[in-house]
């Protein structure tokens, strides 16, 4: 993999394509988030903590699909008014995490909304129908249907910003006090959730996923979830005719394309040796935010765990 040094990065713009319709597309997808009720079902969990109450949620989300979230809420608010809140989103494949980590938040006052995306590992059903291939990965779900709106990835966008509109409508949350937060797949929703919802105050997208996918391609990489971008031109299009039509389809689900519209103050986190999600990659989305942002480095780290980040993190939430 051949990457660029940190100045490079920092002045490097993407090299997938932006649709011209672009901004019509989530327009037109914001509309009908617009018409989704907010309602919500809530299932106390079966984990219980002195310092918190934790719940199963469930809503409905675009398209009809059961989306299931894990809801956890201080047991006292100061001043019984309405507090901070953060919407967290998970890693490829995975699901919306253990209780702990949440509790934690809560011991701080902060209420955490944590969604599981659709089909993977936890509860949230998939239950889009699309025409052509479905394997190998979602980012190619729906590339080959007619209709962009069939992209797996749009509706999980927009479920993003429907789980942030709900903890934002929780009585014991203050709208204007809410975070994102999210690693790698979850670092991608993050900045998705920011884009798509502007009254998210802070954001934290560590080394994100979903971004600027012509770049993620060139680089060759075979160890990642970008894998199934070769294995679509492997096994559909080995003579890459339709490499243009492919990659500008992607374009509507590349949140590089979305970064121009993020308000938050963000804390963008990135590995300078991450071989899973390319720091070019990253870079596209994070040099188009033009809201106050602050980079922060790891050096000789890539899609790893890095060191004093989950204590950084709860500080930049502290502000809210």
């Amino acid at each position: 993999m051949n990457e660029r040094s940190l100045p490079q990065l920092q002045a490097y713009e993407g090299s997938s394509p932006r649709p011209v319709d672009f901004e019509d597309y989530w327009e037109r997808a914001l509309r009908e988030l617009d018409a989704q009720p907010l309602d919500y079902e809530l299932v106390p969990a079966e984990f219980t903590s002195p310092l918190a109450d934790c719940f199963h949620l469930y809503y409905t989300g675009v398209g009809g699909a059961r989306i299931h979230c894990k809801y956890v809420r201080p047991k006292t608010l100061s001043g019984g008014k309405g507090g901070p809140g953060v919407v967290m989103f998970h890693g490829y494949a995975c699901d919306s995490g253990d209780w702990l980590e949440k509790v934690g938040y809560a011991a701080h006052g902060i209420s955490v909304l944590a969604m599981d995306c659709r089909g993977q590992g936890g509860l949230s059903e998939d239950n889009l129908s699309v025409q052509g291939t479905t394997v190998r990965g979602h980012i190619i779900r729906g590339i080959d249907d007619p209709d962009p709106d069939h992209l797996y990835y749009r509706n999980v966008f927009l479920d993003t910003a429907q789980t942030a509109r709900i903890l934002m409508a929780m009585p014991e949350v203050d709208p204007e006090r809410v975070g994102a937060f999210g690693l790698s797949q979850g670092g991608g929703l993050t900045v998705a959730c920011a884009s798509l919802e502007p009254r998210i105050k802070v954001a934290v997208p560590v080394y994100p996923f979903l971004s600027d996918y012509k770049r993620a391609w060139e680089t060759n990489i075979t160890t990642s979830a970008y894998e199934e971008l070769n294995y679509y031109f492997r096994f559909f299009d080995p003579h890459h005719l339709r490499e243009d039509e492919i990659f500008g389809r992607l374009g509507y689900i590349d949140i590089q394309n979305l970064a121009d519209r993020v308000q938050a103050k963000v804390l963008w986190v990135t590995g300078l040796t991450d071989t899973i999600c390319p720091p070019s990659t990253q870079f596209a989305a994070y040099n188009k935010i033009t809201s106050d942002k602050e980079l922060l480095v790891y050096h000789e780290y890539g899609h790893e765990y890095l060191p004093y980040l989950a204590d950084r993190t709860l500080q930049a939430f502290m502000v809210l």
